[in-house]
């Protein structure tokens, strides 16, 4: 392997480790793991999971740059959750380090960008969104429940956020709480769909602008529980819950800009139940909203949104 193209991503988020390389626009090598959460418990103390981090990323870098066939020319990062100064999590410099060391070793230029930004990014693959023109984001994790307006030289505009809790934690707090394990994303929408019954809307959406509340909707639907609700039916009043808000946001955001695009992208958007819910509902209340998903396997963290970042970022730069 002496040819040098393309790009390696590193991206070291709260719940996942992943490498991966982009070469001519496409994902040439994709690798993650999960960060190893005892049972019972809701995630991993940010110093536990920089540990983990540290542990994991060596091979997956490893296996990704061999999968590939080539060296990377490039490294791209993502060194921070999200735009803004005060966007910071100690888990994002484990990353960093490895990419600014691998990149120097390697005498190769190294890119940063931010994990939101990547979450976008490979949420747009195979969807045919023109990344020349704006549209809008939502991004549904564990840190996020936002709407974004996504520019075409790639920065976003928040549009609408949570004012608590967020998506990702409302789905794995309910289903610790059930017993299920960390991330309970997958074990969740199991159980919801084991419901015979249509989801009541026992949980009301909580908005203040074009922003919400969720953590009402915890307190609430742990109180149904402890009166006889079924986990089938909280399950699925969980999802019923996040597509109701997910779309009054969007409204919110379509008024404000007039776009109608919108890309859903982040781990609780790789639901399909939650895809389904959302698509019908647009369909059935004639919202006017033109809504695409990314890959499954693109939405929950990953770098490959970052190494095609790293690559678009590299080429502007051959070009300057």
């Amino acid at each position: 392997m002496t040819k040098r193209v393309g790009c390696l991503g590193i991206d070291t988020s709260c719940y996942t480790t992943s490498a991966a390389v982009a070469v001519g626009g496409k994902i040439a090598a994709f690798q993650r793991k999960l960060l190893p959460v005892p049972a019972g418990e809701r995630g991993l103390r940010q110093s536990e999971a920089v540990f983990a981090h540290i542990k994991q990323l060596p091979e997956l870098i490893e296996t990704a740059v061999r999968e590939a066939g080539s060296l990377p020319e490039c490294v791209c990062v993502s060194s921070s959750p999200r735009d803004g100064e005060d966007s910071y999590m100690p888990v994002f410099l484990t990353g960093l380090a490895f990419a600014i060391s691998a990149a120097a070793a390697a005498g190769i230029p190294l890119y940063r960008t931010t994990h939101q930004r990547g979450h976008i990014r490979a949420a747009m693959i195979g969807t045919g969104i023109d990344r020349d023109k704006p549209f809008l984001a939502v991004h549904l994790s564990g840190g996020t429940t936002d709407v974004l307006l996504r520019h075409p030289d790639g920065s976003v505009e928040t549009l609408g956020t949570s004012l608590d809790l967020h998506a990702g934690q409302l789905v794995d707090r309910i289903g610790v709480r059930m017993g299920l394990p960390f991330p309970s994303g997958r074990y969740l929408e199991e159980t919801a769909r084991r419901c015979r019954e249509a989801p009541k809307a026992l949980l009301k959406v909580s908005m203040e602008g074009g922003d919400c509340h969720l953590s009402g909707c915890e307190t609430a639907l742990i109180s149904l529980m402890d009166r006889g609700l079924s986990g089938e039916e909280a399950a699925l009043e969980v999802y019923s819950v996040l597509c109701r808000t997910v779309l009054r946001m969007l409204v919110s955001a379509k008024e404000k800009t007039g776009i109608r695009r919108c890309l859903i992208a982040g781990g609780v958007a790789s639901s399909l139940l939650l895809r389904e819910m959302i698509s019908e509902r647009n369909k059935k209340r004639a919202l006017g909203l033109e809504i695409c998903f990314g890959e499954p396997k693109y939405s929950s963290d990953n770098a490959a949104g970052v190494a095609l970042l790293g690559e678009e970022m590299h080429s502007c730069a051959d070009r300057a």
